[in-house]
């Protein structure tokens, strides 16, 4: 079924509402998590010499920001919710961009990689297609999105007060191809775990340029 206009203004903003709720209890469940095996995946991939520019898309605190500025690269933050970009720009020193993952406006061929850390998957499937071709649009040719998602039988709807989306490897991979991105690799996490276990689905794509080299 089509969502209209006024399902996606609800989807948006039931889902911020919820973070805001919770920004500091999301916080202090979140902040020890180790993800260094999805950055070192995203970073592995984006080709040439660091410092690299990185769209931290989805950042919430601002965890991974923090990492990734602390390793030397141009990290920028971009987030819906108001309490979790200033609590962002506070625990990282970076630029935090304020926008609702619906209604981007990003800059053209300015990073070198996107980081989607578990931020995606609230974009509802009817419109991440022309997310993927606006975070895309915003790559270097040849640059790199990584993206982690919960796993699912290609299924969304509402989890309580978030909307998320719950995508399989081969619906993920048809999506991602549509918007003109190559799979460099694809993992299944926590790492060490039998697959009923791993929940997440991380995978990192490149951007090719025009001539497809």
């Amino acid at each position: 079924m089509k969502l209209t206009a006024r399902d996606l203004a609800r989807i948006s903003r039931g889902t911020l509402a919820d973070y805001e709720q919770r920004a500091d209890d999301f916080w202090e469940g979140t902040r020890g998590h180790d993800v260094s095996q999805n950055i070192a995946a995203l970073l592995a991939a984006i080709e040439g010499a660091p410092p690299f520019a990185i769209l931290d898309f989805g950042c919430g605190p601002g965890r991974d920001l923090a990492t990734l500025a602390a390793l030397g690269h141009e990290a920028i933050g971009l987030e819906g919710s108001a309490r979790f970009a200033a609590m962002a720009r506070r625990h990282s020193g970076c630029a935090v961009w304020q926008q609702d993952f619906l209604r981007l406006d990003l800059p053209q061929a300015r990073f070198d990689g996107v980081f989607a850390n578990a931020s995606l998957f609230h974009v509802p499937g009817q419109e991440l297609p022309r997310v993927l071709g606006e975070l895309a649009a915003a790559l270097r040719p040849r640059g790199v999105l990584f993206a982690s998602n919960p796993r699912g039988p290609d299924e969304e709807g509402w989890r309580g007060e978030r909307y998320g989306a719950f995508h399989s490897l081969a619906g993920w991979r048809g999506f991602m191809a549509a918007a003109g991105l190559v799979e460099v690799d694809h993992y299944y996490r926590p790492a060490g775990l039998p697959r009923d276990e791993q929940p997440w689905l991380a995978s990192v794509w490149r951007k090719l340029p025009p001539d497809g080299d």
